[in-house]
């Protein structure tokens, strides 16, 4: 059985998906960061798919890398803003994030 990349194209939707009606749902901050993360993950998922569909060019596979440099920064920062509310206010909760202000 060949898997074609229609089927990698679908999978990368539906984790997209998963990972943004996640986001929109939680209110905490850990899960939403994890949300975050399953949606970069989707989007390499579909750049290697179709950087293995066209060969010739490895521009989806170094785009993909970048990708995974960008989540772990944002993971790192991510992590310190959530350090930060919880320290403040003994939550995770997004909707107390805007205590950080000024």
């Amino acid at each position: 059985m060949v898997t074609g990349l229609g089927t990698y194209l679908t999978l990368s939707a539906v984790l997209f998906g998963i990972g943004a009606a996640g986001f929109l749902a939680r209110r905490n901050l850990l899960l939403q960061l994890m949300s975050i993360e399953i949606m970069l993950n989707s989007v390499n998922l579909a750049l290697v798919a179709i950087n293995r569909a066209h060969p010739t060019s490895h521009a989806g596979q170094v785009f993909a890398f970048f990708v995974i440099a960008v989540a772990a920064a944002e993971a790192s920062v991510g992590l310190a803003i959530l350090i930060s509310v919880f320290r403040l206010k003994k939550s995770v909760e997004s909707d107390r994030a805007d205590l950080l202000k000024g």
